[in-house]
């Protein structure tokens, strides 16, 4: 029912900006896109920590008892696989955008949108050395394939498309890696379609979609409790991971219109206008943090989820130190030259700021 709610609603978006075609918004920044994306930043390192410093695998490996993990559970309950899902509809948003600026700025936005993914790439394959299971590579090569499709179809055939396999893809194996493209597919197509507008300006639609996706959240992690151990494995889990995923986006949007957006903005903002440098960063550390504390032993994943959340706040303080002065992160710095060909500028006096 959430995905029918969700359709309805993103062709209700559809309609309050020109059929068919795409509403130009790359050069308006959109604060709450920014804000979701540092918010779902935040939720992927508190799983994505546990995955990097391996904590408590060596007691595993040599024969050590299973135990329950409390803090382990929460997190499965409300964090993995909530929040990867938000993290590839806002890549595909992102695609989209920065396709739509290139449109306006070069005769050849295709081969601009190549190279930005070809950079992406790139980058994932550097960040494997210090975190294997990062998702910027698949990001880059799904994105590659999935890129012909944005650049040729209709929005709404794209935003179709995204739909479809979304849906195919969690009724059958419950979301993973083989979500990828249907999301970016959606996201491109939602973002080409006004929904980034929407979730800044609109609040009976998304309060309607919250209302649906609260509803279903019992029954859906009822229905993962089924199962045991990490959700990303089970059908259940996956599941019940996207209507989270829908209730944690929509509720941060509805939120958005009250006097909380002034600490939302605060809080996420600089986390997600820094993106890809606060993700690769937090990576680097929690790859790190094996060579210095035994996290292998331990019997609980809660000295990493605090390490995590100290990353995260000092993450967001620098972020937000950092863009006084400077227009993008500096791994955002060098994906725009490395896309444009020439460099950007990175001073903020002497940049002009714009979206993706």
């Amino acid at each position: 029912m959430t995905c029918r709610v969700t359709i309805d609603w993103m062709a209700h978006m559809s309609a309050t900006v020109s059929a068919d075609r795409p509403q130009t918004t790359t050069r308006q920044r959109w604060r709450f896109i920014d804000s979701l994306r540092g918010f779902a930043v935040c939720g992927i390192l508190l799983v994505n920590a546990v995955d990097i410093t391996q904590v408590g695998m060596a007691r595993l490996v040599e024969g050590g008892a299973i135990l329950t993990d409390p803090v382990r559970e929460a997190l499965y309950l409300t964090v993995q696989t909530r929040f990867v899902p938000i993290f590839i509809f806002l890549f595909g948003m992102s695609l989209w955008m920065v396709l739509d600026g290139a449109r306006t700025r070069s005769p050849r936005p295709g081969l601009v949108m190549v190279r930005r993914l070809v950079s992406l790439t790139v980058i994932g394959g550097l960040l494997m050395f210090a975190y294997p299971g990062n998702v910027l590579l698949e990001y880059g090569i799904v994105g590659l394939l999935m890129l012909p499709v944005v650049l040729l179809a209709p929005p709404r055939v794209t935003l179709w498309a995204g739909v479809v396999l979304t849906v195919a893809v969690y009724a059958l194996a419950g979301g993973g890696v083989a979500s990828v493209p249907g999301l970016v597919l959606l996201g491109a197509g939602a973002a080409a379609l006004g929904l980034p507008r929407a979730l800044e300006t609109s609040g009976r639609t998304v309060a309607v979609v919250f209302a649906v996706a609260a509803v279903l959240t019992g029954p859906a992690l009822l229905w993962q409790q089924t199962t045991q151990g990490d959700p990303r494995y089970s059908t259940p889990g996956g599941i019940a991971g996207l209507v989270m995923a829908v209730l944690y986006a929509t509720g941060l949007a509805l939120l958005w219109r009250t006097p909380a957006r002034r600490a939302i903005a605060a809080a996420f903002e600089p986390l997600g206008r820094m993106a890809l440098s606060n993700y690769v960063g937090a990576a680097i550390v929690m790859a790190l943090t094996p060579l210095v504390v035994d996290v292998g032993y331990m019997t609980s994943v809660a000295p990493v989820v605090l390490l995590s959340v100290a990353v995260i706040v000092a993450q967001s303080l620098l972020s937000r130190l950092w863009l006084r002065y400077f227009a993008y992160g500096p791994i955002e710095w060098l994906w725009r030259t490395a896309t444009w060909l020439r460099p950007v500028a990175f001073r903020r006096a002497a940049a002009s700021i714009t979206a993706g």
